[in-house]
């Protein structure tokens, strides 16, 4: 039995929009620059929020995806421009006054921009007061890892399962966990697309890529079990056993020869993707 299946023709992208993908991605990769002074003990989350709407709608000239998306039956839209997931919380995390940081606290801060009809979409940790635990430090650099060695899986060629199996047997190689109800996506005009990009798996499964295909890789890595709960606000998403939990997006796009990484921050080393 074939366990492996062609990508629609709509999912390769073209060289007009390959370049919007572009800006799209370093729009979304500077607001996650631009906001990481502001990343303090006693700011909320509502706080950073405020700034990144002022920042992607007005110096950016951009759309901030994620104001006003997502409604469904029995969940209102997303009323905020970015995602603050602190500490337990794994995802979709809504900012709030209430929330103050803490010294100490792990912060994921998740962005998506629009910019001519195209997502940009990444995410990242910051230490708030720049030092944390052990075990949070640890498991904010194994989620980091864990995102560029599902990147390094990406080429023509392979498929969605073999960047799952790599992410998925690095986690459980460091005694943590992937998180199994949320995964990557593909990405273009539309936020959230095919491929589901899974983060754990097996080797030799699903979608083959292609050269053109755009998608994230945004591994939730818990320091517990991979379980999670949905509060009553049907967007936060906690662990379950209220351990930790740690996150890395980017936005990619395969290439003739590998990857590139359209979110790619100038902070980032990644010279073990482009290096000769």
């Amino acid at each position: 039995m074939n366990t492996t299946y062609e990508a629609p023709r709509r999912l390769i992208k073209s060289a007009e929009d390959i370049e919007k993908m572009r800006i799209a991605g370093k729009l979304a990769a500077e607001v996650l620059d631009m906001i990481k002074p502001h990343i303090k003990p006693g700011v909320s989350t509502l706080e950073l929020d405020t700034i990144c709407h002022d920042y992607i709608v007005n110096t950016q000239h951009a759309i901030p995806a994620c104001l006003g998306y997502g409604e469904a039956p029995g969940r209102p839209a997303f009323q905020h421009v970015i995602c603050t997931s602190v500490n337990h919380v794994v995802c979709h995390g809504i900012p709030s006054t209430a929330k103050i940081l803490k010294k100490g606290d792990i912060l994921n801060i998740d962005v998506t921009v629009i910019k001519d009809g195209f997502h940009g979409d990444t995410n990242m940790m910051y230490i708030v007061g720049d030092e944390t635990t052990i075990l949070a430090n640890r498991l904010c650099k194994v989620a980091q890892e864990a995102m560029y060695r599902g990147i390094a899986a990406v080429k023509p060629g392979a498929t969605i399962g073999d960047i799952g199996h790599v992410i998925q047997q690095y986690v459980e190689s460091e005694r943590f966990s992937v998180v199994r109800e949320y995964c990557g996506h593909g990405i273009g005009t539309v936020f959230h697309d095919e491929p589901q990009v899974l983060h754990y798996g097996q080797p030799n499964t699903g979608m083959i890529l292609e050269e053109g295909m755009t998608f994230t890789i945004e591994p939730m890595v818990n320091a517990g079990d991979w379980k999670t709960k949905l509060l009553g606000d049907k967007w936060t998403v906690v662990t379950k056993d209220h351990s930790l939990s740690a996150q890395y997006e980017h936005t990619l796009l395969v290439t003739k020869t590998g990857v590139e990484i359209l979110t790619a921050r100038p902070e980032e080393d990644l010279s073990r993707f482009y290096s000769a």
